[in-house]
């Protein structure tokens, strides 16, 4: 369908997925830990992975920049690059928060929320790699239930996680960090159902 030159693309959209999921592998692992060396190393596993996605992003832009003959629409490629570019910053904006909040221990609604990120993070490398199917009819359908199922969860989690929150805690301080931390871990997984949205037009738009 495509010539050989042109498919340089789904490579790079491929690669961004892959290198998402594993993030959301140690944003799972960082929700296990205290301050200390190992939560140090991740974290700087994570800054060097989301600036290796930067780079990856930056290539795309440049690779349309120079083709003229591209897979999909110009506008596709620039919408898709940069949704997964966001699942890759909110992965690490989340593990930064505690630090940033100085958070002891993350509670069991961040390690779910993580989970959760994970989920999405894998439904998202199988829906880049279904942009190989753009002519296969309903090859969308799974990974957009899929998706949604996996946002919605997330909601009903993170709307959870901040009623008991403002029901039970007393310091408002570390009630204000809890809260903007469960809403960047909740915000992740909706930059997961942005790349699937972006990736289902394409696929209807070429069915």
């Amino acid at each position: 369908m495509f010539k050989p030159k042109d498919r340089v693309f789904f490579y790079h959209f491929e690669a961004s997925a892959a290198n998402g999921l594993k993030m959301s592998e140690d944003l799972m692992a960082i929700m296990e830990t205290v301050p200390g060396p190992q939560r140090t190393a991740l974290l700087e596993r994570l800054v060097i992975a989301e600036r290796a996605n930067d780079d990856l992003t930056h290539t795309i832009f440049q690779d349309l920049a120079r083709n003229f003959i591209t897979p999909i629409d110009r506008e596709d490629i620039h919408a898709l690059a940069s949704s997964l570019d966001d699942v890759a910053d909110y992965i690490l904006a989340s593990a930064k928060n505690l630090e940033l909040f100085h958070i002891e221990k993350p509670d069991e609604a961040c390690r779910e929320l993580a989970r959760l990120v994970h989920v999405g993070a894998g439904i998202v490398k199988k829906a880049v790699h279904h942009l190989r199917d753009l002519n296969k009819p309903n090859a969308h359908r799974q990974f957009v239930i899929d998706v949604n199922t996996m946002e919605n969860e997330a909601d009903e989690v993170c709307d959870a996680a901040i009623e008991r929150l403002f029901a039970h805690e007393k310091d408002a301080i570390h009630l204000i960090k809890m809260r903007d931390t469960y809403m960047v871990l909740e915000e992740a997984t909706d930059k997961c159902e942005d790349v699937a949205n972006v990736i289902e037009s394409i696929m209807l738009k070429y069915a």
